[in-house]
């Protein structure tokens, strides 16, 4: 069984490496989707995978790369996502 999920992460999480960690440990735990900065400073991103997977990533993401202050991580289900191939950054 496999769903989507989407998230936003927000702290000091832009000009870390946040992106380029996130992709390693998605790949590292069999998923796909795909991350980006947003204008506001935020990352956001989707991942799809098994859900154990899944929660694997979004407990992660609270962490981050050593260099990111992670203060928040929302994260829902995204029901109409389409699983993309791979992992990406955009």
């Amino acid at each position: 069984m496999s769903e989507c999920r989407h998230f936003l992460v927000s702290g000091r999480v832009q000009g870390v490496f946040f992106r380029a960690s996130a992709r390693a440990r998605a790949v590292e735990l069999g998923l796909t989707g795909w991350v980006a900065n947003r204008p506001d400073g935020r990352v956001e991103g989707l991942a799809c995978g098994p859900p154990a997977a899944l929660d694997d990533f979004q407990a992660w993401l609270w962490e981050g790369p050593e260099a990111a202050r992670v203060t928040g991580v929302e994260c829902g289900p995204a029901p109409d996502a389409t699983a993309p191939p791979e992992f990406t950054i955009r």
